[in-house]
C-alpha cells in the first residue's frame, strides 16, 4: 500500500466518525427536545384541568343533548368542536390571550381549507367538462367508423 492510499483511507475514516458524531448530537437533541416537551405539558395540564371541571359541568348538558342528535345523524369529521364556541374567555389575561391565538389559528386553518376546496371543486369541474368533450369526440369517432 502506498503512503496516499493510507492517507486517503484515513481521510475516509475520519469523515465517517465526524458524520457518526454529528448525527449523535442530532439524534440526543431531538431526544431532549422530546423529552423536554412532554414535561412541560405535564406541568401546564394542571391547571387547564380546573378550568375544564368548571366548563364541562356548565357544558355537560348541552354535550348530552349534542350526543343524542350526533346518534341519529352520522357527525362529519369537523376541525374543531362546537363547545369551543360555547366556553367562556378565561379569567387571567394570559389564558384568554392563549384562547384567542388558538382561535385564530384554528380560523386560519379553516379558511385555508376553505379556499383548497374551493380550488378543489373548481378543478373537479373543469375535469368533469373536459370528460364530457373527451367523450363526445370519441362518440364521434365512433359514429365515424360505423
Amino acid at each position: 500500500m502506498t503512503l496516499e492510499q493510507r492517507h486517503n483511507s484515513r481521510l475516509l475514516w475520519m469523515i465517517i466518525g465526524g458524520v457518526s458524531i454529528i448525527v449523535l448530537l442530532f439524534l440526543a437533541a431531538q431526544w431532549f427536545f422530546a423529552e423536554h416537551q412532554t414535561e412541560s405539558k405535564k406541568t401546564q395540564t394542571p391547571t387547564i384541568g380546573k378550568q375544564e371541571t368548571r366548563l364541562s359541568n356548565s357544558t355537560q348538558a348541552s354535550t348530552e343533548t349534542d350526543k343524542v342528535s350526533a346518534a341519529s345523524e352520522p357527525a362529519p369529521s369537523t376541525l374543531i368542536d362546537d363547545s369551543i364556541l360555547k366556553t367562556p374567555v378565561p379569567d387571567h389575561l394570559s389564558l384568554a390571550k392563549e384562547e384567542i391565538a388558538k382561535l385564530d389559528d384554528i380560523q386560519e386553518q379553516l379558511k385555508d381549507q376553505q379556499s383548497s376546496l374551493q380550488a378543489q371543486h373548481q378543478d373537479a369541474d373543469t375535469l368533469i367538462k373536459l370528460k364530457e368533450e373527451q367523450i363526445k369526440l370519441l362518440e364521434t369517432q365512433l359514429a365515424e367508423q360505423k
